[in-house]
């Protein structure tokens, strides 16, 4: 049996821990509570000492998945896992828990032990950091995105057409969204038009609407998206698969500002900005016949270039925690991260299909994952053996890890820095001894 003066000396250990602790009894009440555990959730040690743990502690998880419960049931510790407390007024307080089991003596549990460290000035270092490199949905630290990031808001102020060339699955579409919520246009309509998705006769309809009697089944006048967009901004995403008479409709509505509805006999006035985005290189089908050039150069006003995901490998962790922390919250889960190896993987990976490929390949292993953290088996099979780098000569899967996508990247941006260490390292997001260390190991 513990005297006073234990418990005393037992309280001053306690107090002098920086994180929050405090045990409970098998009836999940309240045994001790540390000064920390006072300043971080706003309860005093005599107003918790008694009650029972979720009426003062209260996390996220304390209904469906408690940590005390689960190391009471299991005699397992968990560690560092991260929820969200409610304090004493109400305010919700990042922290890492992670528990033990009590036992006296003889062996037998008596209670359990929770520590809790308050992570909110880690979690606002985290959201500085991610403005820096975060505008809008768009994520990204890479030079070139960093470069349009810098004019985006310019380019949204402005009324012009805006073309964005990239790649399929590069984002094309969230720089365009972003564009209109950055414009005055914003409180209207943004509306988005897949020009390849549909034959002609369907897609002049949809953009421009009809009026009754155009056609047999014209019962009633129907709007177009021209017409639903309107003081708003349309996306014409696949503009290069639009054909050569369409083309001539789209022309009008740039050089006059007007349109007509299929059957209509007057035009209707158009106040819409247009945004086009195209994977493919528009000045090319110029060249073979199969894009007019006058709509070229009307769409061509602002070009947006977007790259591929392959060259903008610094930018892959980012985007993996964001799509993790997106998952999380659609699927009520709380995977904190993907493995080194996974990582590693992920960096020397081609990317075929590009961000949207990440992302589904995230999404895949959320299926899969039951546990904290995503490893390589939780990948969709067969993605590791046909995985392959395009700027890596000879035709063998990339397995390699880090090292080699690493190197690449620190040589080439030595190299648009003519050697200099000090751009070199701030455009990589390091320092400067990190990165001497780096050039050191890969011998560059």
């Amino acid at each position: 049996m513990r005297t006073d003066k234990s418990v005393s000396f037992f309280n001053i250990i306690l107090d002098s821990i920086a994180d929050g602790v405090f045990t409970i009894n098998n009836q999940e009440e309240i045994t001790s509570f540390n000064r920390a555990a006072e300043k971080i959730t706003g309860f005093s040690r005599e107003e918790a000492i008694g009650q029972n743990c979720f009426d003062i502690f209260r996390t996220n998880i304390c209904q469906t998945n408690c940590a005390l419960r689960l190391t009471a049931s299991t005699g397992k510790p968990v560690i560092d896992i991260p929820v969200n407390i409610l304090n004493k007024e109400g305010k919700e307080v990042p922290v890492s828990v992670s528990t033990a089991v009590l036992r006296d003596e003889k062996g037998e549990v008596i209670g359990a032990v929770e520590t809790f460290k308050d992570l909110s000035v880690v979690e606002e270092l985290k959201k500085e950091i991610s403005k820096q490199y975060s505008l809008e949905d768009i994520i990204g630290k890479n030079h070139q995105i960093q470069a349009i990031f810098h004019i985006l808001p310019d380019i949204a102020e402005s009324d012009s057409t805006v073309l964005i060339q990239g790649p399929s699955g590069s984002g094309k579409e969230l720089f365009a969204r972003a564009i209109h919520n950055l414009s005055h246009r914003k409180d209207h309509s943004y509306i988005k038009v897949n020009c390849g998705a549909l034959p002609d006769t369907l897609l002049e309809s949809e953009l421009f609407g009809y009026v009754k009697g155009a056609f047999t089944d014209a019962k009633k006048d129907k709007p177009g998206r021209f017409a639903l967009a309107e003081r708003g901004t349309i996306l014409l995403d696949e503009i290069g698969d639009m054909s050569p008479a369409l083309q001539v409709k789209l022309l009008r509505v740039l050089q006059e500002k007007e349109y007509e509805p299929l059957g209509a006999i007057t035009p209707v006035q158009a106040n819409v900005r247009i945004v086009t985005a195209t994977n493919q290189e528009l000045s090319n089908l110029v060249k073979t016949g199969r894009f007019r050039e006058d709509l070229f150069y009307r769409l061509n006003v602002v070009k947006i270039e977007l790259p591929a995901l392959a060259d903008r490998r610094e930018d892959i962790p980012l985007l993996a925690e964001n799509f993790i922390h997106k998952f999380n919250l659609r699927r009520g889960k709380s995977i904190i991260g993907v493995s080194d190896d996974v990582m590693e993987f992920l960096m020397s990976y081609g990317f075929p299909g590009n961000i949207r490929e990440l992302e589904n390949i995230i999404e895949h292993a959320f299926v899969l994952c039951k546990q904290r953290i995503i490893e390589i088996k939780h990948l969709p099979p067969g993605l590791a053996e046909g995985g392959k780098n395009e700027d890596t000569p000879g035709t063998e899967p990339l397995t390699h890890p880090l090292k080699n996508a690493e190197a690449k990247l620190i040589r080439k941006i030595l190299k648009k820095h003519g050697g200099n260490r000090m751009a070199t390292a701030k455009e990589l997001g390091v320092n400067r001894s990190t990165l001497w260390r780096k050039i050191k190991k890969y011998g560059l």
